[in-house]
């Protein structure tokens, strides 16, 4: 479901900011992980879902090489302006350099791009809540490319020319499933990803009479980006020491929990065993949610979610006092199927499935207990599972 309005105040601002018309309107949705989080880099399956919420961008092609950027969000950064022979990483370019990463990356895959561009967006995702504005945008300029100079629609590639990127351009050495649940969505639906081999099936959600809640800490996490690289050195270090024992492995969520218990002696540091622990278990997790879905389980895979913020808090550390006390509150609340921390963590969302006649119960006490215990007021969402992206006006 596309938001009108968001629409219309985008085309205005595109004619203030760029006058003319003729601009074209794409939208590429957020996403939420219900559960298989920290594994997509680890071979590891995943859970996503696009959401309703995400990015707008009115586009324009130009006659000349130059690029021209303008966010609605960040209008304090004026327009900002780059060129398709100079396409480097800048960091005063700020937000730009993930579309400006995607033009590099679809060049590079050998995708001619003759002229420049006029790009004014508005993005409905929460700024600093985890759900992951930055593969949305990074899928939007995909789009916008393949409609306005003609490429063959294929958002799997899109996929991973985003997360290249995001890797190669940016520097941020992310997995690909947030990339992939954004441009593969589908309504209702989200998507069982083998990260290794990108095979995938979509699973309906049938939550039935629940809500599915995002709650925002309003914590800013400055840490998830350096954490991040850290824990992803950590897995590559403990598979290294697997692989002294087991040559032929190639990835952590290779191995079931069974073998990693026989294994894990090998590793000698004893965090990254942790983190390696983490990995293999919570692939076994999501393996076993999806099939509990799959039998209409919603109270089975909501314990599993559970689980998930466990072994997140526990063996990956990427959890925070503000997630835990979140996760905690919810737990306690009849009626909420189940609650974990999504997304990088030291901060973000947590994502719960709420029964609908506990949701107010839910959105207060979880409200009034967690500003209680960490002085911070914290946001809910209701949200939908929605499409991929689109050309929307």
């Amino acid at each position: 479901m596309t938001d009108q309005k968001v629409i219309e105040e985008l085309r205005k601002t595109f004619e203030e900011k760029f006058g003319g018309e003729g601009e074209r309107v794409f939208f590429a949705p957020g996403r939420v992980n219900l559960i298989g989080e920290h594994i997509d880099y680890n071979g590891g399956h995943v859970f996503p879902c696009a959401l309703t919420l995400g990015t707008y961008a009115a586009v324009r092609k130009r006659e000349d090489r130059k690029l021209r950027f303008y966010s609605v969000n960040l209008a304090e950064d004026g327009v900002i302006e780059a060129d398709l022979d100079d396409l480097t990483y800048k960091k005063e370019d700020g937000w730009t350099n993930y579309a400006k990463g995607v033009v590099w990356a679809y060049r590079q895959a050998g995708m001619d791009i003759p002229a420049g561009f006029d790009f004014a967006c508005s993005g409905t995702i929460p700024p600093k809540s985890g759900l992951s504005s930055s593969a949305s945008l990074e899928v939007l300029t995909g789009e916008a490319l393949m409609k306005l100079y003609g490429f063959e629609e294929d958002q799997v590639r899109n996929a991973k020319l985003g997360q290249i990127a995001e890797n190669q351009f940016v520097g941020m050495n992310c997995g690909i499933m947030d990339q992939f649940a954004s441009a593969m969505g589908q309504k209702d639906k989200a998507i069982f990803l083998n990260t290794a081999t990108l095979d995938f099936q979509y699973a309906p959600v049938p939550i039935g009479e629940a809500k599915l809640v995002i709650v925002n800490t309003n914590k800013p996490h400055e840490l998830a980006n350096s954490a991040y690289n850290d824990r992803r050195r950590e897995c590559e270090t403990a598979l290294k020491d697997l692989q002294k024992v087991r040559p032929e492995l190639k990835a952590l969520c290779e191995l079931k929990p069974e073998e990693f218990e026989l294994l894990s002696n090998a590793i000698a540091d004893p965090v990254c065993r942790k983190r390696a622990k983490h990995a293999v278990y919570e692939d076994a997790r999501t393996t076993e949610a999806v099939e509990k879905l799959n039998q209409g389980d919603i109270a089975a895979f909501g314990k599993l979610m559970n689980a998930s913020h466990v072994s997140l808090r526990d063996d990956f550390e990427v959890s925070c006092r503000e997630l835990d006390v979140l996760a905690e509150e919810a737990w306690k609340i009849p009626g909420v199927i189940g609650a974990r921390m999504t997304g990088g963590g030291f901060g973000g969302c947590t994502v719960n499935i709420v029964e609908d006649n506990s949701v107010d119960t839910f959105v207060d006490q979880v409200g009034k207990n967690y500003t209680e215990k960490t002085g911070l007021v914290p946001s809910f969402y209701i949200v939908s599972i929605g499409d991929g992206p689109s050309e929307v006006g």
